[in-house]
């Protein structure tokens, strides 16, 4: 199993530096970062910025989304991403949740993420692709063949049907061990019925690590279901809380959620925790001890999980890569 962090655009350029570079030397093969250029800055020139500070450790964003830039501009800027790093950057892709809301926004629809990940691959690939009502296809002449991963953020069955069929793999903010497990079947089923390759498919648990009591970390990380909560909400709507489609243990505890506030996105001062409990915060994170992680980090990695992606928003980063690296990722090596 791979290792990766993914941290906002507000910490400093020199701190993103630093963490990255010792994220790379701790054993981690990903750096992600979030894609919301309202809430935080711009996520692209501090990908770069770090390209230049490391040579191994892959970058992308977690997740950028199709109504965040045009997918020609998107596939430019990733292509050249792609070729000044030596292939060195992969992206996740979601419908856009902070990244639009704030705007006022609705997320993408499904058949628009497909078309992204499509169209966008061909292009950073090299060939020619057919651009609206222009009438001859479009070309990137600078293009070298490079193969896009493009990792597809999912929770709800049609999401999870579209990661299979068009994704290198799924992004699943969470790290139920169950969950984890129902929700890549969903997504290997519809690559399979699809006619596709899925023996290599990623699945990536994305979700906050944090070291201490019990008390500390439930206090550090209470922010993170109710994030989930934002997505879990949209699938109830669509779907209602008992269809069968999605399990109750995901619909379940949001049946006391009261709002969000997208001001405060993924913060522990969020005002509308108070309907999480303990027992959701300690099952969708990785808390406790060192051996408490690395039990939980097996369970997920023997139900699928091929990379787990730890949430830097929760304080005490550079120790928890620090730790990560002397004392858990060693015991996943390859």
């Amino acid at each position: 199993m791979d290792f990766g962090i993914t941290f906002k655009g507000f910490i400093s350029p020199e701190r993103a530096r630093n963490l990255a570079k010792q994220a790379e030397e701790a054993g981690f093969t990903h750096c992600w970062f979030y894609d919301s250029h309202v809430l935080w800055r711009e996520c692209y020139p501090a990908i770069a910025m770090c390209m230049e500070h490391t040579s191994k450790i892959s970058f992308g964003p977690c997740v950028t989304h199709p109504n965040a830039r045009d997918w020609s501009q998107a596939a430019s800027l990733f292509g050249s991403l792609a070729l000044q790093s030596n292939g060195r950057f992969h992206i996740g892709l979601g419908r856009g949740d902070s990244g639009v809301r704030v705007l006022g926004k609705k997320p993408a629809n499904l058949a628009r993420v497909a078309e992204f990940t499509t169209k966008v691959k061909a292009m950073v690939r090299g060939e020619e692709v057919q651009y609206g009502e222009c009438p001859a296809p479009v070309k990137f002449p600078w293009a070298e063949g490079y193969e896009l991963p493009v990792y597809i953020g999912a929770y709800g069955p049609k999401a999870l049907q579209t990661a299979g069929e068009v994704g290198d793999g799924v992004v699943l903010q969470i790290a139920s061990p169950a969950l984890i497990q129902w929700f890549k079947d969903q997504a290997i089923v519809a690559g399979n019925e699809a006619g596709r390759d899925m023996s290599n498919y990623e699945v990536i648990a994305s979700a906050p690590a944090y070291f201490g009591t019990k008390e500390r970390c439930l206090e550090a990380t209470k922010w993170f279901p109710a994030m989930v909560g934002n997505h879990v909400a949209d699938i109830v709507e669509k779907y209602g809380d008992n269809s069968g489609q999605v399990p109750e243990s995901l619909t379940s505890y949001i049946k006391n959620r009261q709002g969000y506030d997208y001001s405060k996105h993924g913060q522990s001062d969020n005002p509308y925790l108070d309907f999480i409990t303990e027992d959701i915060v300690d099952e969708f994170c990785v808390l406790g001890s060192v051996e408490d992680h690395i039990a939980k980090l097996k369970k997920l990695e023997e139900v699928g999980t091929t990379q787990f992606n730890i949430y830097l928003d929760s304080g005490d980063e550079e120790s928890i890569v620090e730790k990560y690296g002397k004392h858990i990722i060693p015991h996943f090596s390859k």
